[in-house]
């Protein structure tokens, strides 16, 4: 691996996030008990910030603010113009606050810094602006029946939103929620990752600023386990938005379910990148590489597991060798950087386990395979297993780290059926220069989205979302904030 020199930062975090407080109700506040928990830099393994550990008392103070302040409409009430406005400046202020919102997330989760500013912050940014323009168009629409009535359909917001979301993408995955939650004119109350809360408390500045109401916007921070449950099974929550490990979205479900609640859910993935003989190799390689090294591993839409047709196996092998071996590893605040530290501790044992676990299954290393010892940070080499059969665990599951297992197929049949040959089905790729391939290869297989020659070429306009044990649901595009909303039916008799 190409080491990345460490280096100290050349600014401080935000005052918000250093000591952060919950945001209930328009109001920075301690626990209901004091307690607090630390925030660890995963690039140094030390405290970079402390934040209030709420209990179910504040989560209780959280959704009553929430409630409130729905049911008065002071932001369910207003018309969509109205809140489109807000969003629009929430867009500019987070594209104002960038770097802080960079160094934020980069810090929070040990992402190179540069990746934080020209993805995360940027991508958020966009998310709001374009759910902004939606916020407009939540129209109902005109029914012609044999009635005599006048029928017409209304889009309504639900009430209370509990946004869940996971410690991967904290900025990303928590806008694409809170978004188009407050576009539709629902109240929200996020519960962030344990590990990673510290941009859900830049966002509740930064929202406030824009001019969302006290109560609209509430951020409860701590244990994602008694506390998130107590979100979930919340009566007065009305819907559910999570995104996390299909473990714990069963137990999201489930919990929800009690109340009859809707959940939308994106879960695990651990997608299959197919790559013919047909395709440009040089460009393909990038692609490869991209998709299982970014954001260390830690996406749930990465790629994995690559499947080559065997003409080009070895090829491919010998050419993965060379260049993951020169991908730039180290501190995350140096700009080079391509692949920083795990987001935390027990998320590089995991990658450890399962990468011991493929050599046991008689997995072949080809390049990698060992953590780094960088400043006391939770480095793992960007790795590439050969040689493992379909049925071991880190071709199955989900290692969440920059880990790549490498198969052989000899037939489009055979890649199809490999690649649909695990529980999940959030995203997959095709690497061809045939387009009617990239046609009927798509149309096979099992996943929300399909990227053809690329990989995770995402925008707001475009939905994604899980099959299968991936979730269900959709992310982004209408039908995001259409998740967001009730159809309510009004019939008028014209007798």
């Amino acid at each position: 691996m190409t080491i990345q020199e460490l280096r100290t930062p050349t600014s401080e975090l935000p005052d918000a996030v250093v000591n952060g407080r919950l945001y209930i109700n328009g109001e920075w506040r301690p626990s209901s008990d004091g307690a607090t928990s630390a925030v660890i830099n995963p690039a140094t393994g030390e405290q970079a910030a402390t934040v209030a550990a709420a209990t179910t008392v504040d989560v209780n103070a959280a959704v009553a603010a929430a409630k409130a302040a729905f049911e008065d409409g002071r932001w369910s009430g207003l018309s969509g113009r109205e809140r489109s406005r807000v969003l629009n400046k929430a867009a500019v202020l987070i594209r104002e606050r960038a770097e802080e919102l960079a160094l934020t997330e980069s810090t929070d989760v040990g992402k190179p810094i540069t990746f934080a500013r020209v993805v995360d912050v940027a991508t958020a940014a966009d998310q709001y602006e374009y759910v902004a323009a939606l916020a407009q168009q939540l129209n109902g629409s005109v029914r012609e029946t044999p009635l005599a009535a006048h029928a017409f359909t209304k889009r309504e917001p639900l009430g209370v939103v509990a946004a869940i979301t996971p410690f991967n993408f904290p900025l990303i995955l928590s806008s694409t929620k809170i978004a188009a939650a407050l576009a539709a004119g629902n109240s929200v109350v996020h519960k962030p990752a344990s590990d990673t809360p510290l941009s859900a408390l830049l966002m509740a500045e930064i929202l406030t600023e824009a001019g969302v109401p006290a109560g609209v916007f509430n951020v409860v921070t701590g244990s994602g386990g008694s506390l998130g449950d107590h979100l979930v099974a919340h009566p007065d929550v009305n819907k559910v938005a999570f995104t996390g490990s299909t473990e714990i979205g069963r137990n999201v479900a489930a919990l929800a379910g009690r109340n009859l609640r809707p959940v939308t859910a994106e879960l695990g993935g651990n997608a299959a990148n197919i790559l013919f003989a047909d395709a440009d190799l040089d460009k393909a390689i990038g692609t490869v590489i991209g998709a299982f090294v970014f954001n260390s591993g830690q996406f749930c839409m990465g790629g994995p597991r690559l499947l080559v047709e065997r003409p080009i196996y070895e090829t491919v092998l010998g050419t993965l060798k060379g260049a993951v071996a020169g991908v730039p590893v180290g501190d995350p605040t140096n700009p080079e950087t391509v692949v920083g530290p795990m987001a935390s501790r027990k998320q590089l044992d995991k990658v450890i386990s399962y990468v011991d676990g493929a050599k046991a299954d008689g997995g072949e290393i080809v390049v990698g395979g060992q953590p780094l010892d960088l400043n006391g940070g939770f480095y793992f080499q960007p790795t590439v297993i050969a040689g493992l059969g379909n049925e071991s665990a880190a071709v199955q599951e989900e290692i969440f780290g920059p880990v790549l297992t490498v198969q052989p197929f000899d037939t489009e049949e055979e890649a199809i059926e490999l690649a649909n040959s695990t529980e999940y089905g959030l995203a997959s790729g095709i690497q061809t220069s045939s387009i009617s391939r990239a046609h009927r290869v798509s149309s096979k297989l099992d996943a929300g989205i399909v990227w053809v020659n690329s990989w995770a070429l995402l925008d707001p306009a475009v939905p994604f979302g899980g099959v299968k044990n991936s979730g269900w649901g959709r992310e982004y595009g209408p039908e995001a904030l259409e998740s967001y909303t009730r159809t309510k039916s009004v019939v008028i008799a014209t007798d």
